[in-house]
Protein backbone atom coordinates (compact mmCIF):
# COMPACT_ATOMS: atom_id res chain seq x y z
CA UNK A 1 0.00 0.00 0.00
CA UNK A 2 1.19 3.50 -0.77
CA UNK A 3 1.45 5.77 2.23
CA UNK A 4 -0.68 8.89 2.27
CA UNK A 5 1.13 11.80 0.74
CA UNK A 6 3.76 9.67 -0.98
CA UNK A 7 4.58 10.82 -4.49
CA UNK A 8 5.06 8.01 -7.04
CA UNK A 9 8.65 8.21 -8.29
CA UNK A 10 8.02 6.83 -11.78
CA UNK A 11 7.33 7.43 -14.55
CA UNK A 12 8.41 11.01 -15.31
CA UNK A 13 8.79 13.18 -18.37
CA UNK A 14 12.24 14.60 -19.07
CA UNK A 15 12.80 18.34 -19.52
CA UNK A 16 12.43 18.24 -23.31
CA UNK A 17 9.22 16.21 -23.13
CA UNK A 18 7.80 18.62 -20.54
CA UNK A 19 8.61 21.52 -22.84
CA UNK A 20 6.78 19.89 -25.76
CA UNK A 21 3.81 18.90 -23.62
CA UNK A 22 3.53 22.40 -22.15
CA UNK A 23 3.35 23.77 -25.69
CA UNK A 24 -0.16 22.34 -25.97
CA UNK A 25 -1.47 24.28 -22.97
CA UNK A 26 -2.01 27.64 -21.32
CA UNK A 27 0.20 28.87 -18.46
CA UNK A 28 -1.68 29.93 -15.31
CA UNK A 29 -0.71 31.35 -11.93
CA UNK A 30 -2.29 29.48 -9.04
CA UNK A 31 -2.72 30.38 -5.39
CA UNK A 32 -2.53 28.33 -2.21
CA UNK A 33 -5.78 26.46 -1.56
CA UNK A 34 -7.04 26.78 -5.14
CA UNK A 35 -8.84 23.69 -6.46
CA UNK A 36 -7.85 22.65 -9.99
CA UNK A 37 -10.58 19.99 -10.13
CA UNK A 38 -12.68 18.23 -7.53
CA UNK A 39 -13.83 14.71 -6.70
CA UNK A 40 -17.14 14.11 -8.43
CA UNK A 41 -16.37 16.32 -11.46
CA UNK A 42 -17.29 14.69 -14.77
CA UNK A 43 -14.54 16.33 -16.85
CA UNK A 44 -11.19 17.94 -16.10
CA UNK A 45 -7.92 18.99 -17.70
CA UNK A 46 -4.34 17.81 -17.33
CA UNK A 47 -1.91 20.16 -15.56
CA UNK A 48 1.86 20.35 -15.91
CA UNK A 49 3.29 21.61 -12.62
CA UNK A 50 5.99 24.24 -13.24
CA UNK A 51 6.58 25.85 -9.85
CA UNK A 52 3.61 24.96 -7.63
CA UNK A 53 2.92 21.97 -5.37
CA UNK A 54 -0.37 20.10 -5.85
CA UNK A 55 -1.95 17.67 -3.37
CA UNK A 56 -4.30 14.94 -4.63
CA UNK A 57 -6.80 14.58 -1.81
CA UNK A 58 -9.41 12.05 -0.81
CA UNK A 59 -12.20 14.32 0.43
CA UNK A 60 -13.59 13.95 3.93
CA UNK A 61 -16.67 11.76 4.33
CA UNK A 62 -19.19 11.24 7.10
CA UNK A 63 -16.82 8.68 8.64
CA UNK A 64 -13.30 9.65 7.55
CA UNK A 65 -11.28 12.86 7.58
CA UNK A 66 -9.67 14.31 4.49
CA UNK A 67 -6.51 12.47 3.39
CA UNK A 68 -3.69 13.31 0.97
CA UNK A 69 -3.11 10.32 -1.32
CA UNK A 70 -0.11 11.65 -3.25
CA UNK A 71 1.50 14.95 -4.22
CA UNK A 72 2.65 16.45 -7.54
CA UNK A 73 5.69 18.75 -7.49
CA UNK A 74 7.53 20.89 -10.09
CA UNK A 75 8.32 18.78 -13.13
CA UNK A 76 5.32 16.51 -12.54
CA UNK A 77 1.87 16.39 -14.13
CA UNK A 78 -1.60 15.63 -12.77
CA UNK A 79 -4.23 13.16 -13.94
CA UNK A 80 -5.05 9.46 -13.90
CA UNK A 81 -7.18 7.03 -15.91
CA UNK A 82 -10.32 9.15 -15.55
CA UNK A 83 -8.78 11.48 -18.15
CA UNK A 84 -9.12 8.66 -20.68
CA UNK A 85 -12.28 6.96 -19.51
CA UNK A 86 -14.45 10.02 -18.90
CA UNK A 87 -15.64 8.62 -15.57
CA UNK A 88 -16.18 10.73 -12.47
CA UNK A 89 -13.06 12.22 -10.90
CA UNK A 90 -11.89 10.35 -7.79
CA UNK A 91 -9.51 12.79 -6.06
CA UNK A 92 -9.51 16.55 -5.57
CA UNK A 93 -6.45 18.40 -6.91
CA UNK A 94 -5.67 21.32 -4.60
CA UNK A 95 -2.74 23.74 -4.59
CA UNK A 96 -0.54 23.37 -1.51
CA UNK A 97 2.06 25.98 -2.55
CA UNK A 98 1.38 28.82 -4.98
CA UNK A 99 3.18 28.92 -8.31
CA UNK A 100 2.60 28.29 -12.01
CA UNK A 101 0.93 25.41 -13.86
CA UNK A 102 0.16 24.74 -17.51
CA UNK A 103 -3.44 23.73 -18.23
CA UNK A 104 -3.82 21.28 -21.14
CA UNK A 105 -7.48 20.93 -22.18
CA UNK A 106 -8.84 17.45 -22.78
CA UNK A 107 -9.11 17.96 -26.54
CA UNK A 108 -5.44 18.91 -26.72
CA UNK A 109 -4.48 15.96 -24.54
CA UNK A 110 -6.14 13.62 -27.03
CA UNK A 111 -4.02 15.18 -29.77
CA UNK A 112 -0.90 14.61 -27.65
CA UNK A 113 -1.81 10.96 -27.11
CA UNK A 114 -2.22 10.46 -30.84
CA UNK A 115 0.90 12.27 -32.07
CA UNK A 116 3.54 12.52 -29.33
CA UNK A 117 4.19 8.81 -28.87
CA UNK A 118 7.04 9.05 -26.36
CA UNK A 119 5.05 11.46 -24.17
CA UNK A 120 1.90 9.37 -24.52
CA UNK A 121 3.71 6.25 -23.29
CA UNK A 122 4.79 8.01 -20.09
CA UNK A 123 1.38 9.60 -19.51
CA UNK A 124 -0.56 6.35 -19.93
CA UNK A 125 1.86 4.39 -17.74
CA UNK A 126 1.54 7.05 -15.06
CA UNK A 127 -2.26 7.08 -15.29
CA UNK A 128 -2.39 3.30 -14.81
CA UNK A 129 0.05 3.44 -11.89
CA UNK A 130 -1.92 6.16 -10.16
CA UNK A 131 -5.16 4.20 -10.52
CA UNK A 132 -3.43 1.27 -8.86
CA UNK A 133 -2.28 3.52 -6.00
CA UNK A 134 -5.82 4.79 -5.52
CA UNK A 135 -7.19 1.24 -5.45
CA UNK A 136 -4.53 -0.04 -3.05
CA UNK A 137 -4.85 2.88 -0.66
CA UNK A 138 -8.65 2.54 -0.53
CA UNK A 139 -8.82 6.20 -1.46
CA UNK A 140 -12.09 5.74 -3.20
CA UNK A 141 -14.95 7.89 -4.27
CA UNK A 142 -17.21 4.85 -4.11
CA UNK A 143 -18.16 2.41 -1.35
CA UNK A 144 -20.35 -0.60 -2.17
CA UNK A 145 -22.29 -1.97 0.82
CA UNK A 146 -23.99 -5.35 0.74
CA UNK A 147 -24.12 -8.94 1.88
CA UNK A 148 -21.43 -11.24 0.43
CA UNK A 149 -23.99 -13.95 -0.42
CA UNK A 150 -26.15 -11.57 -2.49
CA UNK A 151 -25.89 -11.90 -6.27
CA UNK A 152 -26.89 -8.26 -6.80
CA UNK A 153 -24.06 -7.11 -4.53
CA UNK A 154 -21.62 -9.35 -6.41
CA UNK A 155 -22.84 -7.90 -9.73
CA UNK A 156 -22.09 -4.36 -8.52
CA UNK A 157 -18.61 -5.32 -7.35
CA UNK A 158 -17.90 -7.21 -10.58
CA UNK A 159 -18.99 -4.22 -12.66
CA UNK A 160 -16.73 -1.86 -10.72
CA UNK A 161 -13.80 -4.26 -10.88
CA UNK A 162 -14.08 -4.83 -14.64
CA UNK A 163 -13.98 -1.11 -15.32
CA UNK A 164 -11.27 -0.45 -12.69
CA UNK A 165 -13.56 1.96 -10.87
CA UNK A 166 -11.83 2.82 -7.60
CA UNK A 167 -14.08 1.41 -4.89
CA UNK A 168 -14.19 -0.24 -1.50
CA UNK A 169 -16.43 -3.24 -0.87
CA UNK A 170 -17.95 -3.19 2.63
CA UNK A 171 -19.85 -6.09 4.17
CA UNK A 172 -23.15 -4.88 5.59
CA UNK A 173 -22.78 -6.91 8.79
CA UNK A 174 -19.28 -5.67 9.58
CA UNK A 175 -18.58 -2.77 11.95
CA UNK A 176 -17.57 -0.42 9.07
CA UNK A 177 -20.67 -1.53 7.17
CA UNK A 178 -23.02 -0.80 10.05
CA UNK A 179 -21.31 2.54 10.63
CA UNK A 180 -21.79 3.52 6.96
CA UNK A 181 -25.40 2.39 7.00
CA UNK A 182 -26.07 4.40 10.14
CA UNK A 183 -24.29 7.51 8.82
CA UNK A 184 -26.29 7.52 5.58
CA UNK A 185 -29.59 6.11 6.91
CA UNK A 186 -29.31 2.97 4.80
CA UNK A 187 -31.61 0.11 5.78
CA UNK A 188 -31.34 -3.59 4.98
CA UNK A 189 -34.04 -3.14 2.34
CA UNK A 190 -31.79 -0.59 0.59
CA UNK A 191 -29.02 -3.11 -0.07
CA UNK A 192 -26.95 -3.36 -2.06
CA UNK A 193 -26.17 0.32 -1.75
CA UNK A 194 -23.43 2.51 -3.15
CA UNK A 195 -22.14 5.68 -1.50
CA UNK A 196 -20.62 7.95 -4.11
CA UNK A 197 -19.16 11.24 -2.91
CA UNK A 198 -21.82 11.54 -0.19
CA UNK A 199 -24.56 10.54 -2.65
CA UNK A 200 -26.40 7.32 -1.80
CA UNK A 201 -27.64 4.86 -4.45
CA UNK A 202 -30.19 2.54 -2.82
CA UNK A 203 -30.90 -0.94 -4.22
CA UNK A 204 -28.22 -0.04 -6.72
CA UNK A 205 -27.79 -1.77 -10.07
CA UNK A 206 -24.79 -1.69 -12.46
CA UNK A 207 -26.75 0.76 -14.62
CA UNK A 208 -27.27 3.09 -11.64
CA UNK A 209 -23.58 2.88 -10.85
CA UNK A 210 -22.56 3.47 -14.46
CA UNK A 211 -24.69 6.62 -14.59
CA UNK A 212 -23.22 7.91 -11.33
CA UNK A 213 -19.57 7.43 -12.31
CA UNK A 214 -19.96 8.65 -15.88
CA UNK A 215 -20.12 5.52 -18.04
CA UNK A 216 -23.62 5.93 -19.48
CA UNK A 217 -24.05 7.34 -22.96
CA UNK A 218 -24.13 11.10 -23.41
CA UNK A 219 -25.93 11.80 -26.67
CA UNK A 220 -23.75 13.69 -29.16
CA UNK A 221 -24.96 15.96 -31.90
CA UNK A 222 -22.68 14.50 -34.57
CA UNK A 223 -22.65 11.04 -36.13
CA UNK A 224 -19.94 8.57 -35.24
CA UNK A 225 -18.02 6.49 -37.76
CA UNK A 226 -18.22 3.16 -35.95
CA UNK A 227 -20.41 1.91 -33.10
CA UNK A 228 -19.12 -1.34 -31.62
CA UNK A 229 -21.75 -3.36 -29.74
CA UNK A 230 -20.05 -5.58 -27.17
CA UNK A 231 -16.78 -4.96 -25.31
CA UNK A 232 -15.33 -8.45 -25.25
CA UNK A 233 -12.00 -9.27 -26.94
CA UNK A 234 -13.43 -8.87 -30.46
CA UNK A 235 -15.13 -5.56 -29.69
CA UNK A 236 -12.13 -4.14 -27.86
CA UNK A 237 -9.81 -5.12 -30.74
CA UNK A 238 -12.15 -3.45 -33.23
CA UNK A 239 -12.24 -0.30 -31.09
CA UNK A 240 -8.43 -0.17 -30.81
CA UNK A 241 -7.85 -0.52 -34.55
CA UNK A 242 -10.71 1.74 -35.61
CA UNK A 243 -9.82 4.57 -33.23
CA UNK A 244 -6.10 4.30 -33.97
CA UNK A 245 -6.87 4.78 -37.68
CA UNK A 246 -8.93 7.92 -37.23
CA UNK A 247 -12.48 6.61 -36.98
CA UNK A 248 -14.73 8.27 -34.40
CA UNK A 249 -15.50 5.15 -32.37
CA UNK A 250 -17.90 4.37 -29.54
CA UNK A 251 -18.16 1.08 -27.69
CA UNK A 252 -21.32 -0.16 -25.94
CA UNK A 253 -21.66 -3.05 -23.51
CA UNK A 254 -24.70 -4.14 -21.52
CA UNK A 255 -22.61 -5.28 -18.55
CA UNK A 256 -18.97 -4.19 -18.54
CA UNK A 257 -15.80 -4.65 -20.51
CA UNK A 258 -14.34 -8.08 -21.16
CA UNK A 259 -17.22 -10.32 -22.14
CA UNK A 260 -16.76 -13.99 -21.29
CA UNK A 261 -12.98 -13.58 -21.39
CA UNK A 262 -13.20 -11.41 -18.27
CA UNK A 263 -14.76 -14.32 -16.39
CA UNK A 264 -11.63 -16.44 -16.80
CA UNK A 265 -9.09 -16.62 -14.00
CA UNK A 266 -6.30 -17.48 -16.42
CA UNK A 267 -5.77 -17.68 -20.18
CA UNK A 268 -2.63 -19.66 -20.93
CA UNK A 269 -2.70 -20.05 -24.71
CA UNK A 270 -2.85 -16.38 -25.72
CA UNK A 271 0.11 -15.23 -27.80
CA UNK A 272 2.65 -13.11 -25.95
CA UNK A 273 1.77 -14.24 -22.42
CA UNK A 274 3.84 -17.40 -21.79
CA UNK A 275 2.93 -17.38 -18.09
CA UNK A 276 -0.73 -16.83 -18.82
CA UNK A 277 -2.88 -13.78 -18.21
CA UNK A 278 -6.16 -13.38 -16.37
CA UNK A 279 -9.17 -12.33 -18.39
CA UNK A 280 -9.52 -9.25 -16.21
CA UNK A 281 -5.93 -8.14 -16.79
CA UNK A 282 -6.18 -8.68 -20.56
CA UNK A 283 -9.42 -6.70 -20.60
CA UNK A 284 -8.03 -3.78 -18.60
CA UNK A 285 -4.97 -3.49 -20.84
CA UNK A 286 -7.08 -3.57 -24.00
CA UNK A 287 -9.53 -1.03 -22.61
CA UNK A 288 -6.78 1.45 -21.73
CA UNK A 289 -5.33 0.95 -25.21
CA UNK A 290 -8.67 1.69 -26.90
CA UNK A 291 -9.28 4.76 -24.74
CA UNK A 292 -5.76 6.03 -25.40
CA UNK A 293 -6.67 6.26 -29.09
CA UNK A 294 -9.90 8.07 -28.29
CA UNK A 295 -12.50 5.30 -28.35
CA UNK A 296 -15.22 5.94 -25.78
CA UNK A 297 -16.72 3.10 -23.74
CA UNK A 298 -20.30 3.27 -22.49
CA UNK A 299 -21.02 0.46 -20.03
CA UNK A 300 -24.31 -0.85 -18.68
CA UNK A 301 -25.67 0.52 -21.98
CA UNK A 302 -27.69 -2.11 -23.80
CA UNK A 303 -28.37 -1.66 -27.51
CA UNK A 304 -31.98 -2.73 -28.09
CA UNK A 305 -32.53 -2.23 -31.82
CA UNK A 306 -31.02 -1.44 -35.18
CA UNK A 307 -33.23 1.24 -36.68
CA UNK A 308 -33.67 2.93 -40.00
CA UNK A 309 -30.71 3.21 -42.36
CA UNK A 310 -29.95 5.23 -45.45
CA UNK A 311 -27.02 5.95 -47.74
CA UNK A 312 -24.96 7.50 -44.96
CA UNK A 313 -25.77 5.76 -41.70
CA UNK A 314 -27.81 3.53 -39.45
CA UNK A 315 -29.60 4.34 -36.19
CA UNK A 316 -29.00 2.38 -32.99
CA UNK A 317 -31.53 2.59 -30.17
CA UNK A 318 -30.50 1.95 -26.57
CA UNK A 319 -32.71 0.21 -24.02
CA UNK A 320 -33.63 3.57 -22.47
CA UNK A 321 -34.82 4.91 -25.85
CA UNK A 322 -31.76 7.03 -26.61
CA UNK A 323 -30.87 7.00 -30.31
CA UNK A 324 -27.41 7.13 -31.89
CA UNK A 325 -26.54 7.45 -35.57
CA UNK A 326 -23.44 5.69 -36.86
CA UNK A 327 -21.96 5.23 -40.31
CA UNK A 328 -21.18 1.57 -39.50
CA UNK A 329 -21.92 -0.94 -36.73
CA UNK A 330 -19.75 -3.80 -35.48
CA UNK A 331 -21.60 -6.59 -33.67
CA UNK A 332 -19.38 -8.22 -31.05
CA UNK A 333 -22.00 -9.25 -28.52
CA UNK A 334 -20.50 -12.69 -27.96
CA UNK A 335 -22.47 -15.49 -26.31
CA UNK A 336 -23.84 -16.21 -22.87
CA UNK A 337 -23.75 -19.42 -20.87
CA UNK A 338 -26.95 -21.41 -20.65
CA UNK A 339 -28.52 -21.91 -17.23
CA UNK A 340 -28.73 -25.27 -15.51
CA UNK A 341 -32.10 -27.02 -15.79
CA UNK A 342 -32.54 -27.82 -12.10
CA UNK A 343 -35.16 -26.95 -9.47
CA UNK A 344 -34.49 -23.96 -7.17
CA UNK A 345 -31.87 -22.54 -9.57
CA UNK A 346 -33.14 -18.93 -9.30
CA UNK A 347 -33.13 -19.16 -5.51
CA UNK A 348 -29.46 -20.11 -5.32
CA UNK A 349 -28.52 -17.67 -8.10
CA UNK A 350 -30.00 -14.83 -6.03
CA UNK A 351 -27.86 -15.91 -3.10
CA UNK A 352 -24.76 -15.86 -5.27
CA UNK A 353 -24.16 -19.59 -4.87
CA UNK A 354 -24.58 -20.43 -8.56
CA UNK A 355 -22.04 -18.42 -10.53
CA UNK A 356 -21.12 -17.95 -14.17
CA UNK A 357 -17.54 -16.72 -13.77
CA UNK A 358 -14.46 -17.69 -11.80
CA UNK A 359 -12.56 -14.48 -11.16
CA UNK A 360 -10.64 -13.61 -8.00
CA UNK A 361 -13.80 -12.04 -6.59
CA UNK A 362 -15.87 -15.15 -7.35
CA UNK A 363 -13.59 -17.68 -5.69
CA UNK A 364 -12.47 -15.64 -2.67
CA UNK A 365 -15.20 -16.97 -0.38
CA UNK A 366 -14.82 -20.56 -1.63
CA UNK A 367 -11.22 -21.20 -0.63
CA UNK A 368 -10.76 -24.69 0.87
CA UNK A 369 -14.47 -25.45 0.45
CA UNK A 370 -15.98 -28.14 -1.81
CA UNK A 371 -17.36 -26.78 -5.08
CA UNK A 372 -18.82 -28.09 -8.34
CA UNK A 373 -17.83 -26.91 -11.82
CA UNK A 374 -20.16 -27.82 -14.69
CA UNK A 375 -18.90 -27.82 -18.28
CA UNK A 376 -16.29 -29.39 -20.52
CA UNK A 377 -14.71 -26.47 -22.39
CA UNK A 378 -11.63 -24.40 -21.58
CA UNK A 379 -13.52 -21.92 -19.39
CA UNK A 380 -14.71 -24.72 -17.12
CA UNK A 381 -11.24 -26.30 -17.03
CA UNK A 382 -9.54 -23.04 -16.04
CA UNK A 383 -12.16 -22.45 -13.36
CA UNK A 384 -11.63 -25.92 -11.91
CA UNK A 385 -7.85 -25.48 -11.79
CA UNK A 386 -8.12 -22.03 -10.23
CA UNK A 387 -10.47 -23.26 -7.52
CA UNK A 388 -8.29 -26.31 -6.84
CA UNK A 389 -5.26 -24.03 -6.47
CA UNK A 390 -7.14 -22.31 -3.62
CA UNK A 391 -7.59 -25.56 -1.74
CA UNK A 392 -11.09 -26.42 -2.94
CA UNK A 393 -12.06 -29.97 -3.74
CA UNK A 394 -13.62 -29.70 -7.19
CA UNK A 395 -16.16 -31.99 -8.82
CA UNK A 396 -15.91 -31.31 -12.56
CA UNK A 397 -19.18 -32.43 -14.16
CA UNK A 398 -18.99 -33.11 -17.91
CA UNK A 399 -21.86 -34.29 -20.06
CA UNK A 400 -19.63 -36.04 -22.61
CA UNK A 401 -17.42 -39.11 -22.38
CA UNK A 402 -14.29 -37.08 -21.70
CA UNK A 403 -12.50 -33.77 -22.19
CA UNK A 404 -10.61 -34.39 -25.44
CA UNK A 405 -13.39 -33.26 -27.77
CA UNK A 406 -14.03 -29.88 -26.16
CA UNK A 407 -10.96 -28.81 -24.14
CA UNK A 408 -7.35 -27.95 -24.98
CA UNK A 409 -5.04 -30.90 -24.40
CA UNK A 410 -2.80 -29.12 -21.90
CA UNK A 411 -5.80 -28.32 -19.69
CA UNK A 412 -7.31 -31.77 -19.94
CA UNK A 413 -4.04 -33.49 -18.94
CA UNK A 414 -3.58 -31.13 -15.99
CA UNK A 415 -7.12 -31.70 -14.73
CA UNK A 416 -6.90 -35.47 -15.04
CA UNK A 417 -3.72 -35.46 -12.95
CA UNK A 418 -4.80 -32.95 -10.29
CA UNK A 419 -5.44 -34.58 -6.89
CA UNK A 420 -8.09 -31.98 -5.93
CA UNK A 421 -10.20 -32.46 -9.08
CA UNK A 422 -12.65 -35.33 -9.53
CA UNK A 423 -13.67 -35.69 -13.17
CA UNK A 424 -17.25 -36.93 -13.54
CA UNK A 425 -18.03 -37.79 -17.17
CA UNK A 426 -21.39 -38.60 -18.75
CA UNK A 427 -22.90 -36.75 -15.80
CA UNK A 428 -25.17 -33.84 -14.99
CA UNK A 429 -26.26 -31.89 -11.92
CA UNK A 430 -29.88 -32.71 -11.12
CA UNK A 431 -30.49 -31.15 -7.70
CA UNK A 432 -29.33 -28.24 -5.52
CA UNK A 433 -29.65 -28.97 -1.81
CA UNK A 434 -29.68 -26.63 1.18
CA UNK A 435 -31.86 -24.44 3.36
CA UNK A 436 -30.41 -20.93 3.73
CA UNK A 437 -27.16 -21.80 1.93
CA UNK A 438 -26.12 -24.37 -0.65
CA UNK A 439 -24.91 -27.49 1.11
CA UNK A 440 -24.77 -30.19 -1.56
CA UNK A 441 -25.65 -31.15 -5.13
CA UNK A 442 -26.82 -34.36 -6.72
CA UNK A 443 -24.69 -35.59 -9.62
CA UNK A 444 -26.28 -38.20 -11.86
CA UNK A 445 -24.26 -40.47 -14.16
CA UNK A 446 -26.91 -43.17 -14.14
CA UNK A 447 -26.47 -43.69 -10.41
CA UNK A 448 -27.31 -40.43 -8.56
CA UNK A 449 -24.83 -39.36 -5.87
CA UNK A 450 -25.13 -36.47 -3.42
CA UNK A 451 -21.85 -34.63 -2.79
CA UNK A 452 -21.00 -31.73 -0.49
CA UNK A 453 -20.88 -28.40 -2.33
CA UNK A 454 -20.79 -24.73 -1.28
CA UNK A 455 -20.98 -23.14 -4.75
CA UNK A 456 -21.69 -24.20 -8.34
CA UNK A 457 -19.74 -22.65 -11.22
CA UNK A 458 -21.66 -23.17 -14.45
CA UNK A 459 -20.06 -23.01 -17.92
CA UNK A 460 -22.45 -25.07 -20.02
CA UNK A 461 -23.03 -24.43 -23.69
CA UNK A 462 -23.49 -20.99 -25.11
CA UNK A 463 -26.10 -19.10 -27.07
CA UNK A 464 -25.73 -15.81 -28.95
CA UNK A 465 -27.38 -12.62 -27.75
CA UNK A 466 -29.04 -11.82 -31.07
CA UNK A 467 -32.78 -11.84 -30.43
CA UNK A 468 -32.92 -8.07 -30.97
CA UNK A 469 -31.39 -8.27 -34.47
CA UNK A 470 -34.61 -8.56 -36.45
CA UNK A 471 -33.11 -7.19 -39.70
CA UNK A 472 -29.87 -9.19 -39.74
CA UNK A 473 -29.72 -12.73 -41.15
CA UNK A 474 -28.87 -15.49 -38.63
CA UNK A 475 -28.51 -19.24 -38.74
CA UNK A 476 -30.97 -21.54 -36.99
CA UNK A 477 -28.99 -21.34 -33.74
CA UNK A 478 -29.08 -17.53 -33.75
CA UNK A 479 -25.50 -16.85 -34.82
CA UNK A 480 -25.02 -13.99 -37.29
CA UNK A 481 -24.26 -14.93 -40.90
CA UNK A 482 -21.48 -13.05 -42.68
CA UNK A 483 -19.90 -12.97 -46.17
CA UNK A 484 -19.38 -16.55 -47.43
CA UNK A 485 -21.81 -18.20 -45.02
CA UNK A 486 -24.40 -15.59 -45.87
CA UNK A 487 -24.00 -16.39 -49.56
CA UNK A 488 -24.22 -20.13 -48.89
CA UNK A 489 -27.54 -19.82 -47.06
CA UNK A 490 -29.15 -16.91 -48.90
CA UNK A 491 -27.65 -17.04 -52.37
CA UNK A 492 -25.26 -14.68 -54.11
CA UNK A 493 -27.68 -12.03 -55.41
CA UNK A 494 -26.42 -8.48 -55.06
CA UNK A 495 -22.88 -7.17 -54.72
CA UNK A 496 -20.20 -9.40 -53.10
CA UNK A 497 -20.02 -9.11 -49.35
CA UNK A 498 -16.98 -7.69 -47.63
CA UNK A 499 -15.25 -9.89 -45.03
CA UNK A 500 -17.36 -9.95 -41.83
CA UNK A 501 -20.20 -8.02 -43.51
CA UNK A 502 -23.73 -9.18 -42.62
CA UNK A 503 -26.96 -9.06 -44.62
CA UNK A 504 -27.21 -5.43 -43.52
CA UNK A 505 -24.76 -3.44 -45.61
CA UNK A 506 -23.60 -1.23 -42.74
CA UNK A 507 -23.39 -3.95 -40.11
CA UNK A 508 -20.46 -6.31 -39.49
CA UNK A 509 -20.11 -9.19 -37.04
CA UNK A 510 -17.00 -10.53 -35.29
CA UNK A 511 -16.09 -12.95 -32.52
CA UNK A 512 -18.29 -15.56 -30.90
CA UNK A 513 -21.55 -14.06 -32.19
CA UNK A 514 -20.52 -14.75 -35.80
CA UNK A 515 -21.55 -18.06 -37.34
CA UNK A 516 -18.46 -20.19 -37.96
CA UNK A 517 -16.09 -18.36 -35.60
CA UNK A 518 -13.58 -20.41 -33.63
CA UNK A 519 -14.82 -19.31 -30.17
CA UNK A 520 -11.32 -18.52 -28.88
CA UNK A 521 -9.95 -15.27 -27.43
CA UNK A 522 -7.11 -15.03 -29.96
CA UNK A 523 -9.38 -15.57 -32.97
CA UNK A 524 -11.89 -13.03 -31.61
CA UNK A 525 -9.13 -10.41 -31.31
CA UNK A 526 -7.97 -11.19 -34.85
CA UNK A 527 -11.48 -10.86 -36.26
CA UNK A 528 -12.12 -7.56 -34.49
CA UNK A 529 -8.89 -6.09 -35.82
CA UNK A 530 -9.32 -7.46 -39.35
CA UNK A 531 -12.92 -6.34 -39.74
CA UNK A 532 -11.91 -2.69 -39.45
CA UNK A 533 -10.43 -2.94 -42.95
CA UNK A 534 -13.92 -3.83 -44.22
CA UNK A 535 -15.38 -0.86 -42.36
CA UNK A 536 -12.90 1.42 -44.09
CA UNK A 537 -13.85 -0.04 -47.48
CA UNK A 538 -17.53 0.59 -46.76
CA UNK A 539 -17.00 4.16 -45.59
CA UNK A 540 -14.79 4.94 -48.59
CA UNK A 541 -17.78 4.20 -50.84
CA UNK A 542 -20.08 6.60 -48.96
CA UNK A 543 -21.24 9.85 -50.56
CA UNK A 544 -19.23 11.66 -47.86
CA UNK A 545 -16.14 9.70 -48.84
CA UNK A 546 -13.55 8.15 -46.59
CA UNK A 547 -12.69 9.42 -43.14
CA UNK A 548 -9.25 10.74 -42.44
CA UNK A 549 -8.24 7.31 -41.18
CA UNK A 550 -9.60 5.31 -44.08
CA UNK A 551 -6.38 5.31 -46.07
CA UNK A 552 -4.18 4.42 -43.11
CA UNK A 553 -2.19 1.24 -43.43
CA UNK A 554 -3.89 -1.55 -41.50
CA UNK A 555 -1.23 -2.93 -39.20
Amino acid sequence: MTAAGMTPSVPRLDAEQLRRLSGYGIREDVREGQVLYGAGDRRYDLFVVESAVVDLVRDATALEPERVVYTRRPGDFTGELTLLTGETVVLTARIRSAGTVVRIPAVQLQHVLGTEVDIADVLVEAFVLRRRIILESASTLLEIIGHPDCADNRALRTFAARLQVAHAAVEADSLPGRALMSAYAIGDDDLPAAVLSERVLRRATPHDLAAAVGYTYDAVAHDVDLAVVGAGPAGLAAAVYAASEGLVTVLFDAAGAGGQAATSSRIENYLGFPRGVSGGELTSLALVQAQRFGAQLYAACEVAALGASDEEGVTLTLRDGTALRSRAVMLATGVRYRRLDVPRLAEFEARGQVRYSATELDVRDCESLPVTVVGGANSAGQAALFLASRGSRVDLVVRGAGLAASMSDYLARRLEAHPMVRLRTRSRVTELIGERVLEAVTIDDGQPETVECRAVFSFIGAEPDTGWLTDVARDRDGFVLTDARLADEHGTDGPPRLPFQTSHRRVFAVGDVRAGSLKRVASAVGEGASAVASVHALLASDPRGATRGATAAHA
